[in-house]
């Protein structure tokens, strides 16, 4: 039996902790993991293109867990009434193969981008960080305002989408948090919203090099969390601005970025840090309050492993795992076939081509 987390398994695992304190404990497993860097088997994600959007696969191991998500970007779904990103994971034992857990892992990885999107910020963004503009108003942008809130402190939030009611809907859900500190005010522009922000963050969904910022809108000091992009041919940000001389990059895994990222618009000797070294000492987050940092991240599978170990940690000891048949349990485990029933060891006299048996097996042995 493999232990299952569906959509009602994430309501009550989240519910009962609380939003907030289900990233802020997440972002401690997504720091835990990413301090022990060179125990994982790194790959950048598998990617199957098509022209509506992508399915791509992530895995990772640390040689004792595996992990894999499956998980989809389709931006054109939304006029469907589908999302734009679904996504399941497991988790398995190195050891012998065994999946040990089975998840949904679309509100997980809203909840985990959220997670990893505060965590780089503080180690990049300045302490004193007060406002954020939030660029791309739909699925995963309450979970960036809860993990900044929280995480970081921030009191205003400026937004904008090119959908006026997706801010609605967003202006919506952060008042209903009951917030009192908590200021939200819509914008008629991404220039009006990025106007006197600390904190940018741009996390839209169009599959295409799209500018949403542009030079001119950077005052030094800003921290820049560039999440909507995060397949080849899909950018938020002018390539000027990480050009800029007083710019600083950080990306998650370094061979994926330069394939996902916006650093994809530059050279590959275009020089950039990995979020572990900054982690480890060997580099900074921030040399300075006037310095623009800037957060590339497109999602590395060593989050989702963070993201699955996490689950199956709380699930245990909120002591109600739900459990489904999808490995078979055998007495003899080289008698796979006898799990079917003594039924089905009486073959058919003749096949479903109606052709006798005995023809059908001297095709089958000249293959």
């Amino acid at each position: 039996m493999v232990e299952y987390i569906g959509i009602e398994g994430i309501q009550r695992i989240v519910g009962r902790l609380g939003p907030a304190p289900f990233i802020e404990g997440l972002a401690a497993e997504i720091e835990t993991d990413y301090r022990r860097w060179g125990e994982f088997d790194k790959s950048a994600r598998h990617a199957i293109h098509s022209p509506g959007g992508v399915i791509e696969l992530m895995p990772t191991s640390d040689g004792e867990m595996y992990s894999f998500k499956y998980v989809n970007g389709h931006p054109k779904n939304t006029a469907l009434g589908l999302l734009t990103v679904t996504a399941f994971g497991v988790l398995a034992d190195v050891e012998t193969g065994y999946p040990l857990l089975l998840s949904e892992l679309t509100v997980t990885t809203a909840l985990r981008t959220a997670a990893m999107s505060a965590l780089a910020a503080r180690w990049m963004a300045r302490p004193d960080s007060r406002v954020m503009a939030l660029i791309g108003n739909g699925a995963q942008s309450e979970f960036q305002a809860i993990a900044f809130h929280h995480m970081l402190g921030i009191r205003e939030f400026r937004l904008y989408d090119v959908d006026g009611h997706a801010t609605e809907k967003l202006a919506r859900n952060l008042h209903a948090l009951g917030e009192r500190d908590l200021q939200v005010k819509p914008c008629r522009s991404a220039a009006e919203a990025v106007e006197g922000a600390d904190i940018v963050t741009t996390v839209t969904a169009d599959k295409c090099n799209a500018i949403i910022l542009t030079p001119e809108m950077i005052a030094p000091g800003m921290h820049l969390n560039a999440v909507g992009g995060d397949c080849p041919g899909k950018t938020e940000l002018h390539a000027d601005i990480l050009r800029r001389v007083d710019a600083r990059v950080i990306v998650e895994y370094e061979p994926q970025s330069r394939i996902e990222g916006e650093i994809q618009q530059l050279p590959a000797d275009f020089s950039v840090t990995e979020f572990t070294q900054v982690l480890s000492g060997v580099a900074t987050g921030r040399a300075s309050p006037a310095e623009v940092t800037i957060f590339d991240s497109v999602g590395f599978a060593l989050e989702d492993y963070s993201a699955l170990r996490y689950l199956y940690k709380l699930q245990r000891q909120q002591n109600q795992p739900r459990k489904i048949d999808l490995i078979p349990h055998l007495d003899n485990p080289k008698n796979l076939f006898g799990l079917l029933g003594a039924n089905t060891t009486r073959l058919p006299a003749t096949p479903s081509s109606g052709r006798p048996l005995r023809s059908l097996a001297v095709d089958l042995t000249s293959i």
